[in-house]
């Protein structure tokens, strides 16, 4: 058995972005020590397409939400069947639209249009 209870991180996107990171970690390290400006820029720009890949495939369901899950969700190959709803408090799932309502606060906060107020009333 194991020492933890649940998982956490052990997922395709986290070891695919790992280790595409860690490439382009190498490349820049290679880089530094022969002081090639070429090289630092092709090792950072193989780091953000790593961020990208980790993204994409968070999106698809590879990767999945931080904290306690079922015991069947464990698996590395199994994919994350809440992804499309998209996880609460997760920054990925909101740049991509996912998981809270942008309009949310919006609409507690809405502006009554100036053909709907009542005469001698201020709109707004």
């Amino acid at each position: 058995m194991s020492a933890h209870q649940y998982d956490e991180g052990h997922t395709v996107a986290g070891w695919t972005g790992f280790g595409i990171a860690t490439g382009g970690s190498t490349v820049a390290g290679v880089g530094v020590c022969t002081v090639s400006a070429l090289l630092i820029g092709a090792g950072l720009g193989i780091v953000v397409v790593s961020v990208l890949v980790t993204w994409a495939l968070h999106l698809t369901g590879w990767g999945k939400p931080p904290g306690r899950r079922d015991r069947e969700q464990w698996g590395m190959r199994v994919r994350d069947p809440s992804a499309r709803a998209g996880h609460a408090g997760c920054v990925g799932c909101r740049l991509a639209g996912r998981g809270q309502k942008r309009g949310r606060v919006v609409e507690e906060y809405a502006v009554v249009p100036r053909e709907a107020a009542r005469a001698g009333e201020t709109a707004g």
